[in-house]
């Protein structure tokens, strides 16, 4: 199963960079790097991201994440994936852009 996480171009850029990322500014508040399925991209996109231009969807493969990545409760009572390490480029399987058309955040037709 793929879970994904959507970054802003520099965080993308430090993730290239780094090899690794403690992730967003949220994430490092909650202690953990937040994720979502396919079915809750789309509503993370426009609840964390409205707006915003030069994102990029990364896809992780969960099983891959081992006891790091915990499934927890939050919006409206759905499990969410939860990473608690450090996000590793080498984790990524792809990436795409996630271009701002009219107004919401065209998602790649392999996540369908």
């Amino acid at each position: 199963m793929l879970i994904y996480k959507i970054l802003h171009g520099d965080e993308w850029a430090d993730l290239q960079a780094q090899g690794e990322t403690a992730g967003a500014p949220v994430d490092v508040a909650d202690g953990f790097v937040h994720f979502s399925t396919a079915a809750q991209a789309a509503e993370t996109a426009a609840k964390h991201f409205a707006g915003a231009e030069g994102l990029t969807l990364l896809a992780v493969r969960a099983d891959l994440l081992g006891d790091a990545l915990k499934w927890e409760e939050s919006r409206g009572g759905a499990l969410f994936p939860h990473l608690y390490r450090k996000l590793r480029l080498t984790d990524v399987a792809w990436t795409r852009p996630l271009p701002l058309v009219d107004g919401a955040h065209r998602f790649p037709d392999e996540m369908a």
